[in-house]
């Protein structure tokens, strides 16, 4: 236990210190309570609404910052659409880092997914609730055409022109996307949007980090 105190006040401390050089912090966080089973320890942190915790499973991380919606001066508007930029490229290095992680029926992670679990698992990681299938996750924000995309935004297909969603991916620019396929590569793998199997298959986007 005493190992474990120390690492949650390790990481309290190193989060308040990253972060005050850049936006001030207005935010509060308590460790909440500590489970250990022979295999993990589980830490449990509360924090006040102004914030949000951002989570790096690659480099095994955990960030305390601002919402950006809680900043509105015109002289922090860099450093939010910085903030922003951020979480998508930590949410693309997260995504890059499951690579070759196998496809598995109605897995979320850490090592095996489905398609709509592998993004749910990288925006949950990242701090962003959405629904757990592909179907759903395809209804919670405006639908956007390819020529609308962006970098981060989530991908709905309809792989067997049925009219039905049942396939989802996260955008990464240049026409290329990473998802869990069951396909040929049945793992995490990046594909292209614009021609191959997924030419006519692509329906719309979602974005739900907003640049």
């Amino acid at each position: 236990m005493k190992h474990i105190l120390f690492l949650s006040y390790f990481i309290f401390t190193s989060m308040m210190h990253a972060k005050a050089e850049s936006i001030p912090l207005d935010c509060t966080m308590q460790i909440k309570k500590v489970d250990q089973t022979s295999e993990t320890y589980t830490l449990v942190i509360t924090h006040n609404k102004r914030c949000e915790i951002l989570m790096d499973h690659n480099e095994s991380h955990i960030d305390l910052v601002p919402k950006v919606h809680d900043f509105v001066s015109s002289d922090m508007k860099e450093d939010t659409s910085s903030a922003t930029s951020t979480k998508i490229d930590k949410l693309i290095l997260l995504a890059k880092s499951k690579l070759g992680d196998s496809y598995e029926p109605a897995k979320a992670g850490p090592d095996h997914f489905d398609c709509s679990g592998f993004v749910y698992f990288l925006f949950k990681s990242s701090g962003i609730n959405i629904p757990r299938s592909s179907l759903p996750q395809s209804k919670i924000g405006n639908k956007l055409a390819r020529n609308e995309l962006k970098k981060g935004d989530i991908l709905f297909f309809d792989t067997h022109h049925r009219n039905h969603i049942n396939h989802s991916g996260v955008y990464l620019g240049e026409g290329k996307f990473i998802h869990s396929s069951s396909g040929k590569a049945y793992g995490v793998t990046i594909s292209e949007l614009d021609k191959g199997f997924y030419l006519d298959k692509f329906r719309w986007g979602v974005r739900k980090i907003e640049k």
